[in-house]
């Protein structure tokens, strides 16, 4: 049976692999961004531009974009990394990285709630920088703290969303080689889409609100 997928930040790296897989499977893939690419462009899948979920305009524009769709599977895929220090601190990065990687996937489900299908699921994509028991080497003062306020905006969101039989699934994609680390990961993007693809397969409400390395190893908060 054909679902409808929507992701977000689906131009570029993981969002983009995300889209190619889902769309190869025959499912009816709506890909958010704020401007296409060439390669996102070539997919057989609804290209949604002018989409920052950072703003009021991108969910004004998201809302009316999908308005009237029902959603099997909501990937929260958009996010930045900037670099701080206690030697070189930003403020303002810091900031931008709480509103696009912490606050905005919150707000995208907020407003499509409504639209979420009776046992939908939801992707967010978080990091295990965002482990506090992880974090063995400091620094990253803004996507530690913005990744760890995702994953406890999901946790919450795991239980708010269960009377609607929807689950939350918490994913670290792994080390992977996109724009965002100058592609010195591990592991590619579609090594790592393949892995969330089929963790979102096997998500019930069971598994809801679990946070999850993307080859499967449950991460500790």
């Amino acid at each position: 049976m054909s679902q409808t997928v929507v992701i977000t930040g689906a131009n570029r790296g993981i969002g983009l692999a995300l889209a190619s897989l889902y769309a190869a499977q025959g499912q009816t893939v709506y890909a958010l961004c704020r401007t296409s690419s060439t390669a996102l462009s070539a997919l057989k899948v609804n290209v949604i531009t002018d989409i920052d979920v950072a703003t009021d305009v991108g969910i004004a524009n998201m809302k009316q974009a999908l308005a009237g769709i029902s959603i099997d599977v909501l990937v929260c895929n958009a996010g930045i990394l900037r670099d701080e220090s206690l030697s070189n601190f930003n403020l303002a990065t810091i900031r931008a990285q709480f509103e696009v990687n912490a606050v905005a996937p919150l707000r995208v489900v907020e407003a499509l709630q409504l639209q979420l299908t009776h046992g939908a699921k939801v992707a967010m994509i978080t990091s295990r920088m965002g482990s506090i028991e992880d974090n063995t080497s400091g620094g990253r003062y803004g996507y530690r703290m913005s990744k760890a306020a995702l994953n406890a905006a999901s946790m919450s969101l795991s239980h708010d969303l269960a009377p609607q039989n929807v689950a939350v699934g918490i994913y670290h994609p792994g080390y992977v080689q996109t724009d965002m680390v100058n592609h010195g990961g591990d592991i590619s993007a579609t090594e790592s889409a393949t892995r969330i693809v089929g963790l979102i397969e096997q998500l019930d409400m069971s598994q809801s609100g679990v946070f999850r390395h993307s080859n499967g190893q449950v991460l500790p908060w």
